[in-house]
């Protein structure tokens, strides 16, 4: 994809900081990291500098999430920006992990929570488990979701729900059809 044809989002700044700070890093860590000064990190987060698709990797790099979670690849009307947010323009997040497609559903990072629709693959499963410092609550929107929740195991289909609070837990999607869910995450991770 030609790089001028993706446009940042206007809350990129405010994206950054709530990546920043979720991850517990001050300006002084991050700016350090990248080997820029904190007033141009500082700058970046208010929104009052641009940063080149350079930075843009390395800040990526630095949080761990693909770099085209930094970009919008729809723009929004001016009216639906920081409201709505189509189903056409939804950015990918997360770490890439096989067979797992996430897209944030909440305009941007700065809420005390983000949503995310979440599209696990037939026969995909992530290998390690994951704890986090976070509630989380999934929705089964279709499928048949396999869950072990501090060892133990689930299986969650069309309509179900569960909650993880800093459980240990790992999925697996077993079946031929791919299963989405609705997944709920307080504080963002992303």
């Amino acid at each position: 994809m030609h790089h001028d044809s993706l446009q940042t989002p206007k809350t990129l700044g405010a994206d950054l900081r709530a990546l920043r700070r979720a991850r517990g890093l001050t300006l002084e860590v991050l700016a350090q990291a990248m080997g820029r000064s904190v007033g141009w990190l500082s700058q970046v987060e208010r929104d009052k500098s641009e940063p080149s698709i350079t930075d843009l990797r390395l800040l990526a790099a630095q949080f761990g999430v693909p770099v085209s979670i930094l970009f919008r690849h729809a723009a929004a009307p001016s009216h639906e920006a920081g409201f709505i947010v189509r189903s056409n323009a939804r950015r990918p997040i997360g770490l890439t992990i096989e067979g797992l497609v996430e897209e944030l559903l909440s305009p941007d990072l700065t809420d005390d929570f983000e949503m995310v629709h979440s599209t696990f693959a037939p026969h995909s499963r992530i290998k390690d488990v994951v704890q986090r410092p976070t509630q989380e609550v999934g929705y089964i929107l279709s499928g048949t979701l396999e869950i072990e929740i501090n060892g133990t195991p689930h299986s969650l289909v069309a309509g179900d729900s569960f909650r993880i609070r800093g459980e240990a837990f790992r999925w697996a999607n077993r079946t031929s059809d791919p299963v989405v869910a609705i997944w709920v995450i307080a504080p963002p991770v992303y």
